[in-house]
């Protein structure tokens, strides 16, 4: 019963920032997987079966609260779905030792981009609203949604800081919007995992306890992410990036670095995320004073504009 109510505030704490942030919800449940010993396939679909119910509830609050493209859901969603299905059922013989840590990679450099330039920039508006076009969302979909199946969390990862990188969508759109669709892959990756191994190595109380952790944190996170000013949120999105990617690259066989090594690095890049996000705030509240911040449209009065309005 300790196990179950340890799973269950877990699955509470992970949904809470992948609601709120868009991404490690995957990455935190399963890394507590494998530390109980969990194989990784297991690991990933017990996550993955878990998400089904998570991602449902997020999705639907993120809605409620008019977090959510549909438009990007329906071309990012869909490819994605194809990639975790792929991801799940050939995830017992793929070696993930160097794709990971040149995937972590490439989100570091992205992490640093998007930290750097809602912090310093605040939310971009030169190219704000306009579409994203289906070759960019198919394939980030695809890769994403095969990384999140393979690697038991990439979905957030991946996909929203490419989507906050281009500058066409506020973060909270974003962050609606990649958790809705992150539905489809969980779903696919389920069926994937469910072909491959059946039920071998799962643990259905396991899975009811992250569900049941998540469906509770879903509303609150759809919430809080409407309330965070766009400029703090991408430089806590671009934080999250740094150091969880920081952290898989020292532990990667490239580096291997130990703690003596380890602990520097860490504490530079927490200082450094700590120094932008209070740089941001402080901006935040100096154009609030100055009369530069716009507010949004309640979720009620935004459905009552007209539809040319909105899509604009």
């Amino acid at each position: 019963m300790r196990t179950l109510v340890l799973l269950a505030l877990a699955g509470l704490g992970a949904q809470l920032v992948d609601g709120s942030l868009g991404m490690a919800y995957g990455v935190t449940s399963t890394t507590l997987l494998l530390a109980m010993g969990t194989n990784p396939a297991a690991a990933s679909a017990t996550v993955h079966l878990a998400e089904i119910g998570t991602t449902l509830m997020s999705g639907a609050s993120h809605w409620r609260f008019g977090n959510v493209d549909w438009k990007v859901v329906a071309k990012i969603g869909v490819p994605g779905a194809v990639g975790a299905f792929l991801g799940a059922t050939v995830l017992s013989s793929l070696s993930t030792e160097v794709a990971g840590p040149a995937m972590s990679l490439i989100l570091l450099g992205l992490g640093l981009y998007v930290l750097s330039r809602f912090t310093l920039r605040g939310l971009p508006k030169e190219r704000l609203g306009q579409p994203l076009r289906k070759r960019f969302l198919s394939p980030l979909g695809l890769v994403a949604g095969f990384l999140d199946a393979t690697g038991g969390g990439g979905w957030g990862p991946v996909g929203t800081p490419a989507l906050l990188a281009s500058g066409r969508m506020e973060p909270r759109k974003v962050i609606g919007s990649v958790d809705t669709s992150e539905f489809l892959v969980a779903v696919a990756a389920s069926l994937g995992f469910l072909l491959s191994l059946g039920s071998q190595g799962l643990d259905w109380a396991w899975v009811a306890a992250f569900l049941l952790g998540g469906i509770i944190a879903a509303p609150i996170a759809a919430w809080l992410v409407r309330l965070v000013p766009p400029r703090v949120l991408g430089s806590a999105v671009g934080g999250v990036i740094i150091v969880t990617n920081i952290r898989t690259l020292l532990k990667s066989d490239w580096i291997a670095a130990s703690s003596a090594l380890s602990t520097p690095v860490y504490v530079a890049a927490y200082a450094l995320w700590a120094a932008a996000l209070t740089y941001s705030i402080r901006e935040h509240l100096k154009e609030k004073a100055a009369g530069h911040v716009e507010r949004e449209p309640e979720p009620a009065l935004a459905a009552a504009e007209p539809a040319a309005t909105r899509s604009a």
